[in-house]
């Protein structure tokens, strides 16, 4: 219950100050705790930080119906296209950790590796997909996904800084035709 005090109080803190500025004691202060329970939980700022891609990622993928690897294999533009709706519109949800998680990832490499991970694995995922339905030369599994996704992770971080400065209808068609032409076989 104390560390998700303090993961709550570390999101909170460091969206109103900053992922730099903010210092532990003030995380522990936030959370009503001390310094060293901060440090029976945390080794580091940038330890929570990972913890906090981490809530990212289960708040994304506790959502996912189908899962992303089925999503990938169904080779249905209508399944790809819900999946996407639902990405958009989980960025509200997932912005204060994301914006945390880019600070972060920009003042220390071991929290943009954890970022790096992360984007992997959902990359694997989408492959592990396209390999289940033996779709596509396996050579160009992974480039398929990775274009895939870095379309959606670029649309995501630019929605986090400034919103939806394009319309998100048209958004969606259009990042569903592409991944459609990515992840399918015409049928």
């Amino acid at each position: 219950m104390t560390r998700q005090l303090l993961l709550d109080a570390g999101v909170e803190v460091m969206t109103e100050k900053g992922y730099g500025p903010t210092t532990v004691d003030q995380i522990a202060l936030a959370a009503g705790a001390t310094r060293a329970t901060f440090y029976l939980h945390f080794t580091s700022k940038a330890e929570l930080v990972r913890f906090i891609v981490e809530r990212a990622d289960e708040l994304l993928t506790s959502a996912d119906r189908p899962p992303l690897p089925e999503m990938v294999a169904s080779n249905d533009p209508a399944t790809i296209r819900a999946f996407l709706g639902l990405k958009f519109d989980q960025w509200p949800e997932i912005k204060p950790y994301m914006m945390i998680s880019l600070q972060a990832a920009a003042a220390d490499p071991e929290i943009q590796s954890a970022l790096d991970a992360w984007h992997d694995r959902a990359i694997g995922a989408m492959e592990s997909g396209l390999d289940a339905a033996d779709r596509f030369d396996p050579a160009s599994r992974r480039i398929r996904c990775s274009i895939a996704f870095g379309q959606l992770i670029f649309m995501s971080q630019r929605w986090f800084r400034l919103g939806w400065t394009i319309d998100r209808e048209e958004l969606l068609e259009q990042m569903t035709a592409s991944w459609t032409g990515l992840l399918c076989e015409a049928v």
